[in-house]
C-alpha cells in the first residue's frame, strides 16, 4: 500500500511505521444521513492543526512512527467485497507488525477489521464505544450493515459495549437471550467503577469507536446522533482505563459525517485518533 499523507499523524515510511492509518471512505450501508465517506479526509485534514505533543500522555504519539496509507477504493461488488478488502488490508498491516488504525466510513468496516484481528490474535476481545447496540441480525436485507456490526463481531469474539442508549426490540430480545449487558453513559460517568468493562475483555483488545458515542452537543457531525451521550472526559477515562489494564492491538474510528465549514467535530476526532495512538502504544509497553 502506498503512503498518501505526511501530516502530524505521519512521520515514517509505511515499512518502518509502528502504526498505519488506513482510510476507508465507504458509507454504502448508511441508513439515515450519509456522508461518513468524507470522514477520513476530514480527520486527516484536521490533523494538520494538532499539536504533536499530547499534554495528558506526556509525549508525542507520532514518535512511534505513523504512516497514513492510500484510502481503500470502494468495491463495486457490494458490502461483502468491501469488507473483504478491509480485512485483507488490516491483515497486511498486522503481518508487517504495524498497529492498524482504521478510519471509516460507516461502522460496517469494523467487521472486516475484526476478521483480520481475530485471525491474527485468536484470544482478542472488542471494546465498542457507540450510541447504538448495532446487534440486529440483518438490516434492510443485509447482514453486514452498520446496524449489524456488533452481532457479527460477537459471533467471533467477546465484546463489551459502552455508551449505548438506543436499540430495537429485536436487539433487546437478543441481548436478554445471550446474556449481553450494555453499559449506558451513566455507567461510566465520573466516579463510576469501570471494572465491569474489564471483566469481559481478554488481555488483548481491539477498540471500535463510533463517534455518535459522544453527545450530539459536542459531536453533531454524524449520521445518527442520539441525545444523552458521552462527554470527552467520559470517553477518555474509559480508553485510559482499558489501555492501562489491557493491550490494545488495533482500533477504528467511524461514522464522522463532516459538516461543511464547521471544523470543530473534525478536529475533535483527529485529536481522539491522535490520543488513541498514544494510548495504544502505552498499552503495549
Amino acid at each position: 500500500m502506498r503512503e498518501r499523507y505526511h501530516l502530524s499523524f505521519a512521520n515514517a515510511p509505511a515499512g518502518a511505521a509502528g502504526a498505519g492509518i488506513l482510510p476507508v471512505p465507504y458509507d454504502r450501508t448508511a441508513s439515515y444521513a450519509a456522508g461518513a465517506r468524507n470522514g477520513p479526509d476530514a480527520i486527516l485534514l484536521a490533523s494538520r492543526q494538532l499539536e504533536a505533543y499530547d499534554e495528558v500522555l506526556g509525549f508525542e504519539p507520532a514518535e512511534v512512527g505513523v504512516a497514513t496509507l492510500e484510502p481503500l477504493p470502494s468495491q463495486a461488488d457490494g458490502p461483502k467485497a468491501m469488507l473483504a478488502s478491509v480485512r485483507d488490508a488490516v491483515a497486511e498491516l498486522l503481518r508487517d507488525g504495524v498497529l492498524p488504525v482504521v478510519l471509516g466510513g460507516d461502522h460496517a468496516v469494523t467487521i472486516g477489521a475484526v476478521e483480520a484481528i481475530a485471525a491474527a490474535s485468536p484470544g482478542v476481545g472488542v471494546l465498542q464505544l457507540d450510541a447504538h447496540a448495532d446487534m440486529r441480525d440483518a438490516y434492510e436485507g443485509s447482514r453486514v450493515s452498520h446496524a449489524c456490526v456488533m452481532r457479527r463481531v460477537r459471533e467471533r469474539v467477546p465484546a463489551v459495549s459502552v455508551g449505548i442508549r438506543s436499540y430495537s426490540l429485536e436487539e433487546a430480545e437478543y441481548m436478554r437471550g445471550a446474556g449481553v449487558r450494555v453499559h449506558e453513559p451513566a455507567d461510566v460517568r465520573a466516579g463510576a467503577s469501570l471494572t465491569p468493562i474489564l471483566d469481559v475483555l481478554p488481555p488483548e483488545v481491539y477498540v471500535t469507536f463510533d463517534v455518535d458515542a459522544f453527545d450530539p452537543s459536542i459531536m453533531p457531525a454524524t449520521g445518527t446522533p442520539e441525545p444523552g451521550g458521552l462527554t470527552w472526559a467520559d470517553a477518555d477515562a474509559v480508553l485510559a482505563w482499558v489501555a492501562e489494564h489491557r493491550r490494545i492491538v488495533g482500533f477504528d474510528v467511524v461514522e464522522l459525517a463532516p459538516i461543511p465549514a464547521f471544523h470543530a467535530p473534525d478536529y475533535m476526532i483527529a485529536r481522539l485518533v491522535h490520543r488513541m495512538i498514544g494510548r495504544a502504544f502505552r498499552s503495549r509497553s
